[in-house]
């Protein structure tokens, strides 16, 4: 069905900001993480058995705890040894681009922010890797108060990767680190680490002949120049087409920051909707004017 593709477009992330647009040539990966620890058959009365039993809980937070800092370095040993580095060139490209604390912190309705300068914020956002905690399961977590000593409890954790991260490697670093700390502990109980996705990040060149033309459609349409951006998220379609067709891939945002990407009440700004069929439509005349063989 697809044969004869030149090349993809997808337009699935969003601007930077919500008044300039942009071209997003990088995503970053996702390994998906369980931590299980396993202690005894049943759940347990803390009234009864608190202090005489190892509790898998307390070996939980104790291991999540190990993971990530509070500034937000992952504390794996290894896991930033096949980070690419950054460049000069890269260093420049964060240079004018529609991004702001001040608007970060209001979309967040209270300043969290880690980082004190913005650049650094878009580099942990974009071409750093990083770790989140989610959740745990098999705990108790309803309203009121519970004595219960959870018999078996799963914390779940995501690390995103960048280039040039390999996710296997990424698998082996974290698993060691678990088993090594938990170890430590000298606790009785079971710790199990079970990693259940790993997608991989996706990278291009913004010199490729289609985000030319997408940076001609761009600036035909709304008159400026578009920032190039990465996103820290990730779209593993992109990935698919690029693999499976040997094509260029890029990605093409219609809307804004603030349009509540998955949220409820998720939104797009009439502008942005009419703009953006405006821009396909600029989109594919360039690509038909433009040399798709072309090297740069």
């Amino acid at each position: 069905w697809f044969k004869g593709t030149d090349v993809v477009c997808i337009s699935d992330n969003y601007w930077l900001g919500t008044a300039k647009p942009c071209l997003t040539h990088g995503l970053r990966g996702v390994s998906y993480f369980h931590l299980q620890v396993e202690g005894p058959g049943a759940d347990l009365h803390s009234g009864v058995f608190g202090g005489t039993v190892h509790e898998p809980m307390v070996d939980l937070v104790h291991l999540l705890a190990k993971l990530v800092d509070n500034s937000g370095r992952i504390q794996v040993p290894g896991i930033y040894d096949q980070v690419m580095p950054v460049t000069d060139a890269e260093e420049r490209t964060y240079e004018g681009l529609e991004f702001s604390h001040a608007a970060l912190a209001g979309d967040l309705r209270r300043d969290v922010i880690i980082h004190a300068e913005e650049r650094d914020t878009l580099k942990h956002r974009w071409r750093f890797p990083t770790l989140s905690i989610h959740g745990v399961e098999g705990a108790f977590y309803a309203p009121g108060d519970k004595t219960v000593i959870p018999a078996r409890v799963r914390g779940k954790f995501s690390l995103r990767t960048v280039p040039n991260m390999e996710p296997e490697k990424v698998a082996q670093l974290v698993t060691r680190y678990l088993e090594d700390e938990f170890a430590k502990l000298g606790s009785k109980n079971k710790m199990t680490v079970i990693e259940t996705h790993a997608g991989r990040w996706w990278y291009s060149s913004p010199d490729h002949p289609n985000f030319v033309a997408g940076a001609r459609a761009t600036e035909k349409v709304y008159g400026v120049k578009p920032d190039l951006t990465r996103e820290g998220g990730s779209i593993p379609v992109t990935l698919t087409f690029e693999e499976n067709l040997g094509v260029n891939v890029l990605l093409l945002p219609m809307g804004a920051a603030d349009d509540g990407a998955h949220s409820i009440n998720e939104k797009i700004d009439k502008r942005n909707y009419i703009q953006g069929i405006k821009l396909l439509g600029a989109y594919l005349h360039e690509v038909a004017e433009t040399d798709m063989t072309a090297t740069t």
